[in-house]
């Protein structure tokens, strides 16, 4: 017979220790060293290859700011691309967040969604679902831009 209250609540905390104690004993190590070296090499490529872009744009006469617009429209161009070919995606189970912090990320956050929800159609599919990890984003981007104007703009 117990001699608890029948609740069993005063178990849980320690039942949740050793459980925890217990995975992170089996739990298998992440190769740490290897997953940054990859990050850190993909991520440098993916701006190496934009400052080439935005470097060669600059050799045709554009001056520095059309130069970094057309870098980032082109960028943006790329990591969709790569996202439709299904290349970005693979790169990005290596490189983690060395795929996911450039530019070409956010491409990647926009495509990778309306790739998946296509056979729904277009209207339904695509449209609908293209801004489910960037919409918020990109709203909460320009709010804040918004109100970093105004305070600027109160300021000056």
């Amino acid at each position: 017979m117990s001699t608890s209250s029948g609740s069993g609540s005063e178990n849980k905390p320690n039942f949740t220790w050793q459980y925890q104690t217990k995975f992170d004993k089996v739990k298998p190590k992440p190769p740490l060293v290897k997953n940054l070296l990859w990050a850190f090499m993909v991520g440098g490529l993916i701006c190496t290859i934009g400052q080439a872009i935005q470097n060669f744009v600059v050799e045709f006469g554009f001056g520095k700011q059309e130069a970094s617009a057309l870098t980032a429209a082109a960028m943006i161009f790329l990591g969709a691309l790569f996202t439709g070919l299904g290349v970005y995606d693979e790169l990005g189970k290596r490189a983690g967040a060395g795929s996911i912090v450039p530019i070409t990320g956010f491409a990647n956050s926009i495509v990778a969604p309306a790739m998946e929800f296509k056979r729904e159609g277009y209207v339904f599919g695509i449209g609908a679902k293209m801004f489910v990890i960037a919409g918020p984003v990109i709203v909460y981007g320009t709010v804040t831009a918004v109100v970093v104007g105004f305070i600027y703009w109160m300021l000056h």
